[in-house]
């Protein structure tokens, strides 16, 4: 068992690490390669390939892994060396990030053995994408009004996708949000603005869409997606101004418009268990939630 060596994911094993989600779609923010590469600089997170299914380890626990990716038969078999590696460390297996979808396939193969608790902090929630391009309907008058503002403040606004000729002023307006918001004496914070200047940097190399926002020239908000399954496009960057009055929900729906019409479905990731965020998330009007929460046995 000791044989399987777990390794930090590297901008190499970007190939190998896709194909595996790919057998696995989800619509779970932290299935896509770029998402796991950022954040594992931070986490600690290592993968390996057991039994022909890719698995994750969080290093702060000696056996808390995420759900395993591949086909069914392989992941059955991922759990089984699981089962085994666990209790060789006399330790209890514990799964992190399992959607509805991942416990009820769990459920499936050893009814009664396992429970999961949901976590609403690390809820994605889940637009139809229609209504964020359109805005329609009462329950989203407050976003037009928003958005109207802004067009009516900043005749001279324009919307670009982000390339090599805007990623460096989108830099520079990341280290000056970065500022404004107090990201030097939070840890958490840091840890999101070390992810979204690297998503900039590397933006090409991890097959990221981003979008820009100008005013009178001058960027005021951008935003870092990508593809994550067939139906469904996820947001994993925003920033805006917050003194730039409209500028979130124009960068949100100008985006959703130039980049994401193949898709039916935004996930906009998860409120942190922020109030302020879960109020401003919950004020689009999610078409769903995906739950995700722990799970260990009985």
């Amino acid at each position: 068992m000791d044989k399987i060596q777990f390794k930090r994911p590297e901008l190499e094993d970007q190939e190998i690490i896709h194909s595996y989600l790919k057998k696995s779609p989800s619509r779970s923010c932290e299935r896509t390669f770029a998402n796991v590469y950022l954040w594992s600089r931070h986490y600690k997170v290592e993968y390996a390939i057991i039994e022909g299914a890719l698995v994750f380890k969080d290093n702060s626990e000696k056996a808390l892994f995420a759900y395993p990716a591949g086909d069914d038969d392989s992941v059955h078999k991922a759990i089984e060396w699981l089962n085994q590696y666990s209790d060789t460390k006399n330790t209890p297996l514990m799964f992190y990030n399992v959607t509805e979808e991942n416990f009820a396939q769990l459920e499936c193969w050893y009814p009664g053995v396992y429970k999961i608790q949901y976590d609403p902090d690390q809820a994605d929630y889940v637009y139809d994408s229609e209504k964020l391009m359109t805005l329609a309907g009462k329950k989203l008058h407050g976003k037009r009004n928003h958005i109207n503002k802004f067009k009516s403040l900043h005749e001279d606004w324009s919307y670009e996708q982000l390339n090599d000729d805007n990623v460096e002023e989108c830099f520079q307006m990341a280290l000056k949000w970065r500022t404004q918001n107090g990201c030097d004496e939070d840890m958490e914070k840091n840890a999101e603005m070390c992810v979204t200047l690297n998503s900039l940097r590397l933006y090409k190399e991890l097959g990221l869409i981003g979008g820009v926002l100008r005013a009178e020239g001058n960027i005021v908000a951008f935003t870092i997606g990508e593809p994550m399954c067939e139906d469904t496009f996820v947001v994993h960057i925003e920033k805006a101004f917050a003194d730039v009055d409209g500028a979130y929900p124009m960068i949100n729906q100008q985006f959703v418009q130039h980049e994401c019409t193949d898709y039916a479905y935004i996930n906009r990731e998860d409120d942190a268990g922020s109030a302020g965020l879960r109020k401003a998330k919950l004020s689009y009007q999610p078409a769903f939630m995906v739950q995700k929460g722990f799970v260990t046995k009985k």
